[in-house]
């Protein structure tokens, strides 16, 4: 480790406290962008953050909840480095569920709990307090740095790329960085080359206008359910092939550098398994984890008969299932969204279809530039060497900075494997939201002295 990342760590020992209060705070912060539960005050809140941590910061416009910028100019002729983070979260979900008030953070055995904890409060709290630690041990940052949060990722980013193609002038930058999401399963320290896109929808299919007594009407009324079970097992297969013509069209094959990476990652499948309570892997073609969590998916959220969580012999008046598809690189979420239209009109022309979030696949090559760089920077803050992940199994809107932006985009995953992001008791294991400060602002330091 460097002796300016030595300073850094002894800096964050110092200030542990007082940043976990940070993290506490920004918790207690609602910023639900799908109910629009305490986003008025969220916005200004972000900028404020921006603000103390040496950051010019404006609050931007976007036709739905704000983007919040703040830039800082660092040495001349440094590179330009934008970092990414968003500031709305999930709603809470179940209340009974949560072990402690979901706005209202509360550590238990080394972990800090509640909602935005690890996706992404406090990920993106760690990249600027990183920016502070630089200032008051290095007496400036290596590199000219622009912030950018998001309230709107847990909604699909629907006004990101517009937003981001009016300010390309001032993000004329020469890589981003984003942290978001769980290390590596293996726990190691990780670089995400890309992301996988998403297509959210949601398929209902109606029958009588009430519920119909199952021995007066069984075999006479159509059933919902029975049409919607029928409708989806015509869209993926027993052996877990999804059977929608087209969904697929424009995927692009894994680099031989990325079949490399994804092959060179260490995991342990029947540890991952039995870590979820689970006997068994989904159906599939290749029995390599790493492989499938880089391949586009067809999952199955939720179904719904609307009946109040009760059994009553009856045929019920409506179905509804909720899914989402997962696309690798090089597929199109519209050209996913027609392929899923035509399917559902030419099997059961009656279902409603409605679609929600999209985002599309981002995809950084291994040898792209500053890849090396970011890589060097975890690894010297950890002291041992990080993996790279071509794509993290999740999605986000980096595509909106590596195709609207022309920018090569790494993922520096700070929290835990089980951080129960989008789940009741979500959490940040402490010394992990510590080190997260240490690592960016390695990251910084390593493509500052390119």
């Amino acid at each position: 480790m460097g002796v300016g990342v030595d300073s850094v760590k002894e800096y964050v020992q110092r200030h542990r406290l007082w940043h976990e209060r940070e993290l506490a705070d920004w918790i207690a912060v609602p910023s639900v962008s799908a109910t629009g539960e305490g986003m008025e005050r969220a916005t200004p809140y972000a900028r404020e953050l921006l603000e103390r941590s040496g950051l010019s910061a404006r609050i931007v416009d976007t036709g739905g909840w704000p983007l919040v910028v703040g830039h800082a100019v660092g040495p001349a002729g440094s590179p330009h480095v934008v970092i990414y983070g968003h500031y709305d979260v999930q709603p809470a979900g179940p209340l009974e569920e949560w072990h402690s008030p979901p706005f209202e953070a509360s550590v238990r055995d080394g972990r800090m709990y509640g909602r935005g904890t690890g996706d992404n409060k406090g990920q993106h709290l760690a990249q600027l307090l990183a920016l502070r630690a630089l200032r008051d041990t290095q007496g400036g940052l290596p590199c000219s740095v622009t912030v950018l949060l998001d309230g709107e990722e847990e909604i699909g980013s629907p006004h990101l790329t517009g937003t981001l193609t009016a300010m390309r002038e001032e993000l004329a930058a020469d890589l981003a960085v984003w942290s978001d999401g769980p290390v590596h399963d293996s726990y190691e320290p990780t670089v995400s080359l890309g992301v996988r896109g998403v297509v959210a929808f949601e398929i209902t299919v109606r029958g009588a206008n009430n519920a119909l007594h199952s021995g007066n009407w069984g075999n006479v009324a159509p059933n919902p359910a029975w049409e919607l079970t029928w409708l989806l097992s015509t869209m993926r297969a027993s052996d877990g092939r999804v059977t929608i013509d087209g969904y697929d069209a424009g995927v692009t094959p894994l680099s031989d550098a990325e079949i490399d990476a994804v092959r060179a990652l260490p995991i342990d499948p029947a540890a991952m398994l039995a870590a979820a309570g689970l006997d068994r892997m989904d159906a599939g073609r290749t029995p390599v984890v790493n492989e499938r969590l880089a391949m586009p998916t067809f999952s199955i959220n939720s179904l719904t008969c609307m009946d109040n969580d009760e059994h009553r012999t009856v045929i019920p008046s409506v179905a509804v299932a909720r899914c989402d598809m997962r696309l690798a690189c090089g597929q199109r979420a519209e050209t996913v969204i027609d392929a899923v239209r035509a399917h559902v009109g030419k099997q059961l022309p009656h279902a409603e279809l409605r679609f929600g979030a999209t985002m599309e696949a981002s995809r950084t090559l291994p040898d792209a530039p500053y890849a090396d760089l970011v890589l060097r920077g975890v690894t010297e803050a950890h002291g041992k060497q990080a993996l790279a992940v071509p794509a993290l199994g999740g999605s986000l809107p980096i595509a909106a900075l590596t195709d609207g932006l022309a920018l090569p985009c790494y993922g520096v995953a700070l929290a835990n494997v089980d951080e129960r992001n989008h789940a009741p008791n979500e959490n940040f294991e402490l010394h992990r939201f510590h080190q997260g400060i240490v690592t960016a602002a390695s990251v910084l330091s390593s493509i500052g002295r390119r």
